[in-house]
């Protein structure tokens, strides 16, 4: 059974960081794709980032280019979004997600909220 928890949200001022952490688990994913997404009250769910588990391409969000970074950890299975200068305009909800072929999972998602 796949699982993704995602921690590490929480309330920052405007120009800070966060770094989010998603723990995947119930299988290996070295050919997936991991993600993340966020959504913002009242809309809908948008891509943030994206790699590779094997770390062979990165993408991103015009949004968010020269401020997030995606990266894993393979030994503790864990992907991580590093977010810095961070804008009012972040604050969403934070998902991730892991990707094949034929199957997606989604984590709970973790609350991101900066303060102007």
């Amino acid at each position: 059974q796949v699982q993704l928890v995602e921690s590490g949200g929480g309330l920052v001022q405007a120009g800070g960081s966060l770094r989010l952490s998603c723990a995947a688990s119930g299988r290996t994913f070295s050919s997936w794709a991991m993600g993340w997404f966020r959504q913002a009250p009242g809309k809908e769910r948008k891509f943030v980032a994206r790699m590779l588990w094997s770390g062979t391409g990165t993408w991103y969000a015009d949004s968010v280019k020269g401020r997030f970074t995606i990266s894993r950890d393979n030994a503790k299975n864990t992907v991580y979004l590093q977010m810095n200068s961070l804008k009012p305009e972040d604050k969403a909800v934070y998902y991730c997600n892991a990707q094949s072929d034929s199957q997606g999972y989604w984590g709970q998602g973790t609350q991101v909220t900066v303060s102007s």
